[in-house]
């Protein structure tokens, strides 16, 4: 590991200034995922920002009848929350489905947003990654594709969002609040969090340089069936192959956003529109312009028959 420097940050505002005035500095929080990168010199921080002192780490009722969630919140509270298990089952469900009880434990709210990729190319040093190395090429195109994505994809990255919990929240249309190194705060709808890989896939996010998260803002309860269904390789401690977090109303109508297919969570409006069709109209509008590879074909027919294992449930 290389030696950085490192501060506790005494204010949201102030660890934002930091970080903005420090090149190569970056918030810790759990740690759960950047340490990772540290020990393998995928990222080499030259600052570290103690963000663990500043007050974000409550759940509280929004005047508009929904909940906003500290950025400091864990996982395994979130999750354990009587108001998420009542009205937002979707994202209780989504939490428990990701990682061990222990990372849980200690990943936060903003950490899970902010989880980078597991291509195995971009663990990889030895191979070309344009994430990790803007513009030296992407080993995954050519190469094992497997639990790549098949849409959204570009010539610069065919990598996938790992996290379950930005699945969810995308499903349930939550909203990001930040602060700039200036002071300014802002909210960005989950649709526009996180960015397709374009020619850029290294700028994963909205955010601006040295901007911190402070909350995730839930909309009122939608009701309805909440399910969230993960398929992956063996029973636990594994990332999806594919997820579908859907919100099913009693007249058949919903939202659907899926994971393990894409560089964001993957939701398409029209699609939903379809769901009283059934899975596979819907799917069809959600998975329009796949691109896949003989190795990731399968996830097409894997995120139907899971959408209709889901409405199926629903309708039960």
């Amino acid at each position: 590991m290389k030696s950085f420097t490192y501060e506790k940050a005494t204010s949201p505002a102030a660890a934002a200034a930091a970080a903005s005035a420090k090149p190569g500095a970056r918030f810790i929080a759990g740690g759960t995922n950047l340490l990772d990168l540290m020990k393998l010199q995928i990222e080499t921080p030259a600052h570290l920002i103690d963000v663990n002192g500043l007050a974000l780490d409550t759940i509280e009722a929004t005047p508009e009848g929904g909940l906003r969630i500290g950025a400091l919140v864990r996982n395994t509270d979130l999750a354990a929350d009587a108001r998420v298990r009542r009205d937002y089952g979707l994202l209780s469900r989504a939490l428990l489905a990701g990682a061990s009880g222990q990372l849980r434990n200690r990943a936060t709210t903003a950490g899970n947003l902010l989880q980078r990729t597991r291509c195995s190319y971009f663990y990889d040093t030895n191979q070309p990654c344009n994430k990790r190395v803007p513009g030296s090429g992407c080993a995954a195109i050519g190469g094992f594709t497997r639990l790549l994505a098949v849409v959204g994809t570009s010539e610069s990255c065919i990598a996938t969002n790992p996290s379950d919990m930005n699945v969810a929240l995308r499903a349930l249309d939550a909203v990001v609040e930040t602060v700039k190194p200036d002071g300014e705060t802002r909210a960005i709808p989950m649709a526009d969090f996180h960015r397709l890989p374009g020619d850029t896939p290294h700028v994963e996010t909205a955010l601006e340089p040295g901007e911190l998260i402070t909350a995730v803002t839930l909309p009122a309860p939608l009701g309805g069936t909440q399910i969230y269904r993960k398929v992956r390789d063996r029973a636990s401690y594994a990332f999806a192959l594919i997820s579908v977090a859907a919100v099913v109303q009693p007249d058949g109508t919903g939202r659907v956003a899926v994971g393990g297919v894409a560089h964001k969570p993957w939701r398409v409006e029209a699609a939903e529109a379809e769901l009283p069709r059934g899975a596979k109209a819907s799917a069809a509008v959600l998975l329009d312009g796949a691109r896949t590879t003989e190795e990731n074909a399968f996830k097409l027919p894997l995120v139907e028959r899971t959408l209709k294992a889901v409405l199926a449930e629903a309708r039960s």
